[in-house]
């Protein structure tokens, strides 16, 4: 599935990954390949993305997640990795 993390600054992060987890504002959850469709407000926390390269970390301050069609979109207040 294909994710995009959007701050209002810069695209922090775009490409391929296996699976997802977010910090939601009711607890983490993970997306996986065909999940269904969601959108979710976040907390501060980490994101761990993992590809087939292996796991990335990126911390957020916030913002909304939206899972549709394989294609996930992160609008992030910011993000340091």
């Amino acid at each position: 599935m294909y994710l995009e993390i959007i701050t209002p600054d810069k695209k922090v992060y775009a490409g391929e990954v296996e699976a997802a987890q977010f910090p939601g504002a009711n607890g983490s959850f993970e997306v996986l390949d065909m999940h269904a469709p969601l959108i979710s407000t976040l907390d501060k926390g980490n994101i761990r993305i993992t590809t087939s390269k292996g796991q990335e970390f990126f911390t957020v301050d916030g913002g909304v997640v939206e899972v549709l069609n394989n294609k996930i979109i992160v609008l992030a207040e910011s993000v340091t990795a």
